[in-house]
């Protein structure tokens, strides 16, 4: 006789726990890491944009404002970014915070430091 193998119900059940949580988990942090990559985005571009080499500060805000209504950004105001400029060079940076609440009383805090230096 040949021994049996695969999967007993409770393995499975188990198995099914664990791919439902790590995947309600990837729905929760998708938001997050998106806009995260949408901020760093629109700092490069910022930085890259020929018309931003001479501008005053207050002018690469309102630029990062019109980013981000058109992105949708809602993490980082344009009183949250440092910038720095080196000559021509302009560095745009940010650090925030996120909560993503996970289960009941249960949230996850993720902290992000965007950045134009990529």
């Amino acid at each position: 006789m040949k021994k049996q193998s695969g999967l007993s119900l409770g393995g499975f059940i188990v198995v099914c726990f664990v791919v439902i949580f790590v995947a309600l988990l990837g729905f929760k942090l998708f938001t997050p890491y998106t806009q995260y990559l949408t901020i760093q985005k629109t700092f490069r571009d910022i930085a890259n944009d020929p018309e931003m080499k001479g501008a005053s500060v207050r002018d690469i805000k309102m630029a990062y404002v019109k980013h981000s209504m058109i992105d949708n950004i809602d993490s980082v105001g344009p009183d949250d970014i440092d910038i720095e400029k080196d000559g021509d060079n302009i560095t745009l940076s940010a650090a925030y915070s996120v909560k993503v609440p996970l289960v009941a009383n249960v949230s996850l805090l993720i902290d992000f430091n965007a950045t134009s230096n990529k």
